[in-house]
């Protein structure tokens, strides 16, 4: 081989290999000499590293660990810029005082697209929503609604220029696979308002790539999946069926994403955790009975360990499984054992005296069961107060087993049955086999009949 080309690749690659990609923040207005970076998937931030700087709000760093996606630069108590980290040089400066309305990136093509597309977006939903509303309001006749309607068609038109061509120069890039998932829905002008819930309901997830998993790093799928439920939130219908509506919007965006396993559990996993926080417990038992137990899936471990009682229930205590025998003792002190009991069908509940749901439901279940010869109720209380349990008891008029041994959730028997929460039904049968698992009293009364 030639002396001098040997020597010029030589060159080329300690090139290579001594390249550190460089990563600058220059902030205003902030007197911070510290800050820390997170990655981000989806809600979920990691904290990555420490950085400090000797020039007051000026920050270099180069990091080859670093994978592709979004990250979060955190400074000044919770003061915050997220950056898309795609391999090339980053250099953005900010006003800490006016974060969103000063973000500029300088060298980085795939951070100046995700700001303008971030920007792009919040514009866009504004101003579409406004004009929807005007367009709802205004007679179709009137020479205002047609220039609001032309107005709609020009917003419409630029974002899907941005979104679809101005974006997508590189279709293989993170950025432009993020900006063609995360896209809002473009409706036609032409489809009448009635009809527009149903058509977003269907087709607002068909940009979404549930198969590209490097998307989890970034807010993609749980921006799209909060969007998707929206859709199915109705404020006026009662707790029981807007949880269902939910479940059907689970059922869309889960069977979407089990193209992808990592995917698939990452809105799983989103999903639970959501629908945990904001109490909607007979959903997070959907998605763990119908999802995360029949494929096996694997949750966050910090979601996982705050559900392994649910997630076992379901696992351990199927339809069609013995019940776990139960001793305890009843309001007398006479201890009754389970297996001991003779009847057609046999109706455990778990609950508490200070469980509103359980103070509202109880009393149904006992209507039903003075109606029903061939049904026993056994309900377990986890109070740890004799005196509160005895109380409800005798308010309710409660003439049918009543045991516990008042240790709360530490009952032998509510940790056999995995209980997390009050109440909780099993519905079994004279060979206490478990037969069903009925969350409220109009599923306990079509189990019955």
């Amino acid at each position: 081989m030639n002396r001098t080309l040997f020597l010029l690749i030589i060159i080329l690659y300690l090139n290579c290999i001594n390249y550190s990609q460089t990563i600058e923040l220059d902030i205003n207005n902030t007197n911070s000499k510290l800050a820390s970076l997170f990655s981000l998937s989806g809600e979920k931030l990691t904290f990555v590293d420490s950085i400090t700087t000797s020039k007051t709000g000026q920050f270099s760093f180069s990091n080859e660990n670093l994978q592709t996606g979004f990250y979060r630069f955190s400074f000044d108590n919770h003061k915050s810029i997220t950056f898309l980290n795609d391999g090339d040089d980053i250099e953005i400066t900010a006003d800490a005082e006016n974060i969103s309305e000063s973000l500029q990136a300088i060298n980085s093509e795939g951070n100046k697209l995700y700001y303008e597309f971030v920007k792009l977006n919040k514009d866009y939903k504004t101003k579409t929503e406004l004009i929807q509303l005007i367009l709802s309001r205004y007679p179709p006749n009137d020479d205002y609604y047609d220039l609001s309607k032309q107005k709609l068609n020009k917003l419409q038109y630029d974002y899907n220029q941005f979104v679809n061509i101005t974006s997508q120069q590189e279709p293989m890039s993170f950025i432009a696979r993020y900006i063609k998932s995360s896209q809002l829905p473009v409706i036609s002008t032409d489809l009448p308002l009635e009809e527009q819930l149903d058509y977003l309901k269907k087709h607002s997830l068909d940009n979404v790539d549930f198969n590209d998993d490097e998307l989890i790093n970034s807010d993609c799928f749980t921006n799209k999946s909060i969007e998707y439920l929206t859709y199915f939130r109705n404020p006026q219908l009662p707790l029981g069926l807007l949880e269902k509506e939910f479940q059907k919007a689970v059922d869309t965006l889960l069977t979407k994403a089990s193209v992808n396993i990592f995917v698939y559990q990452h809105v799983a996993d989103y999903l639970v955790d959501g629908f945990k926080k904001f109490g909607f417990d007979n959903v997070v038992d959907y998605i763990i009975e119908n999802y995360v137990v029949k494929d096996d899936l694997c949750l966050d471990e910090q979601t996982e360990n705050s559900l392994q009682n649910r997630i076992n229930q379901s696992k351990l205590l199927t339809i069609g499984k013995i019940a776990p025998n139960i001793i305890l003792p009843d309001e007398t002190g006479n201890e009754i054992n389970l297996e001991e009991i003779k009847a057609d069908k046999l109706l455990l509940i778990f609950y508490a005296s200070w469980c509103p749901h359980c103070k509202d439901l109880l009393p149904e279940i006992h209507k039903l069961y003075k109606e029903k010869n061939n049904l026993e109720v056994v309900a377990i209380s986890l109070d740890e107060k004799k005196e509160d349990w005895i109380s409800f008891i005798s308010e309710n008029k409660l003439d049918w087993i009543n045991l516990s041994d008042l240790k709360g959730w530490e009952s032998k028997a509510g940790q056999d049955y995995y209980i997390y929460a009050t109440p909780t039904m099993f519905l079994l049968d004279s060979e206490l086999n478990i037969i069903g698992k009925p969350i409220d009293i109009s599923e306990l009364t079509l189990l019955l009949n």
